[in-house]
């Protein structure tokens, strides 16, 4: 008789859980045909029930980690400066550098919530579709430019060199992929201290540190 071993994801949980590989089935493929194939797939799924109900009584939830928490590590100084120094190309360079300007000064969530802010506009088809295309969006004439470091009049030149190194790693954590879940999709913000007339249009999402962030309302539905 040929036997074949069926491994299921069940079974590698049960593993995890120290318990045996009870969904570890051999069924055989005899060729007689009174073994009804029914019955041994019947008997394959009880074994794998008994194995979800085996581990459920262990804490499966011991196995898993809550996106929460796994979010929640990204935005601690300490795991951040234990991360190696961060490198990229062009794309890097400008959110470190627009990072650096806009909200060195800020709390870490306050940084990475000013980079969710670029990644959603590079997302948005109202803004150019590259990093370095939506912060330099607008630059030319004085103030009239969307971030202000880029065309307020002044050099600009990244002299805190253990601020440049932090803001570079948010920069590589975001193009990695890292969850945006701190602003609700802004796409704008501005700090306390000011109040732009854009902002009595949009709809606020938050408040991290000394910015408020906003995005614009959905439009409603019409009947």
């Amino acid at each position: 008789m040929t036997k074949v071993r069926i491994f299921t994801l069940l079974a590698t949980v049960g593993t995890l859980a120290g318990l045996p590989a009870s969904a570890d089935v051999t069924l055989g493929t005899s060729g007689d045909p009174r073994v009804d194939l029914s019955s041994r797939l019947t008997s394959l799924f009880d074994a794998e029930s008994k194995s979800v109900d085996k581990v459920h009584k262990r804490g499966l939830s011991k196995l898993i980690v809550s996106p929460e928490a796994d979010t929640a590590g990204l935005y601690s100084r300490d795991a951040l400066k234990a991360l190696p120094a961060a490198k990229g190309g062009k794309e890097w360079y400008c959110l470190s550098e627009a990072l650096y300007f806009e909200a060195r000064g800020e709390t870490l969530r306050g940084i990475f919530g000013v980079a969710e802010v670029i990644l959603n506009r590079v997302d948005s088809p109202r803004y150019p579709s590259t990093v370095c295309g939506v912060v330099n969006q607008g630059t030319g004439a004085k103030h009239r430019c969307q971030f202000s470091y880029t065309c307020d009049g002044r050099p600009e030149h990244m002299n805190d060199g253990r601020a440049e190194s932090m803001v570079g790693k948010v920069a590589r954590i975001m193009l990695d992929g890292a969850p945006r879940t701190l602003t609700n999709g802004a796409t704008h913000y501005h700090t306390k201290a000011v109040r732009p007339k854009w902002s009595k249009v949009l709809r606020r999402t938050t408040t991290i540190g000394y910015h408020h962030f906003y995005r614009k309302a959905p439009r409603l539905a019409s009947r």
